[in-house]
């Protein structure tokens, strides 16, 4: 562990990114001042106007406490308990998985499909997680009317934190259960929307560190294919969903063929794939066929 003896800013900073560099820390002088940011309750660019100030000793040993776990590998955002997500700060921790930039490409996609609908837009959101998806469009889509599921109760705390903390906990009912079979065979959907576990099995292994060790595996892994819950979401989507409705699901790196496929077989329209900034074909919507 770097000794942090020196008290001034600039010191704990150099002196940090030198321990992080070691660990093979990604990004290592912008780790520690994310961190110090956030014991300090500061803005990341405010550290640069004050780089003589001293850190006083107990500053110093809460820092000491979090440059350790994610030297450790532990991921910032579960030692700031935060995560940055289409624009919002959400609360996470270990029960949730970490909300990805990719994944704000779903929210996009369904905003703009529902956008000028003039009634009551129902949404379900399946394997809800941190409930940043449900979140998300519930403040972007007027008058929404959310359903997020999880198999997890532990995340479901997790996501109604944070449906209050934006203040849209009156559009969002929280359910526990396993995926479609929660619903009333009354309830119809006008959009299922789901980021669900789609890594295969014997990839976890492979999976970085950070994401490996610490990030829930029930959350990630999905049968040998990755495909294991995808399947089972398509096969039973059409009694859930409205005949005019759609589903938007984030899908891995190449799983493109397959679920279009499985798409096909449930009788469903693929109607537009989106491309993440790495060029992979990462969001898929479809409509059953008329």
């Amino acid at each position: 562990m770097v000794n942090l003896l020196a008290v001034r800013i600039l010191d704990v900073i150099n002196k940090t990114t030198a321990y992080f560099e070691k660990r093979g820390i990604e990004s290592p002088r912008l780790m520690i001042e994310l961190l110090l940011a956030h014991v300090l309750k500061k803005k990341r660019l405010e550290l640069y106007l004050e780089f003589e100030r001293e850190v006083d000793e107990p500053t110093l040993e809460k820092l000491r406490e979090m440059v350790k776990r994610r030297g450790e590998g532990e991921p910032l955002q579960y030692i700031t308990g935060t995560a940055e997500f289409f624009g919002l700060e959400f609360l996470v921790d270990r029960r949730v998985l970490i909300p990805r930039p990719e994944t704000e490409l779903l929210v996009e996609t369904v905003v703009s499909r529902v956008e000028g609908r003039g009634s009551r837009v129902r949404i379900m959101d399946v394997c809800t997680g941190s409930g940043c998806i449900a979140v998300a469009l519930a403040k972007k889509v007027p008058g929404v009317e959310i359903l997020a599921v999880d198999s997890s109760a532990e995340a479901l705390v997790v996501a109604e934190a944070n449906a209050k903390r934006q203040n849209v906990e009156k559009n969002i009912r929280f359910l526990c259960g396993d995926l479609l079979g929660v619903l009333s065979d009354s309830w119809r959907a006008d959009v299922i929307v789901s980021n669900p576990p789609y890594v295969r099995r014997g990839d976890i292994a492979n999976l970085p560190k950070e994401v490996r060790d610490f990030e829930p595996v029930h959350a990630l892994a999905a049968g040998e294919d990755g495909l294991e819950i995808i399947r089972r979401l398509v096969m039973t989507a059409g009694r859930s969903l409205s005949p005019s409705g759609l589903m938007a699901l984030e899908i891995g790196a190449g799983q493109r063929p397959a679920v279009e496929e499985l798409f096909v077989k449930n009788v469903f329209a693929v109607v537009q794939i989106v491309k993440d900034l790495q060029g992979h074909e990462r969001v898929i919507v479809a409509q059953p066929k008329v």
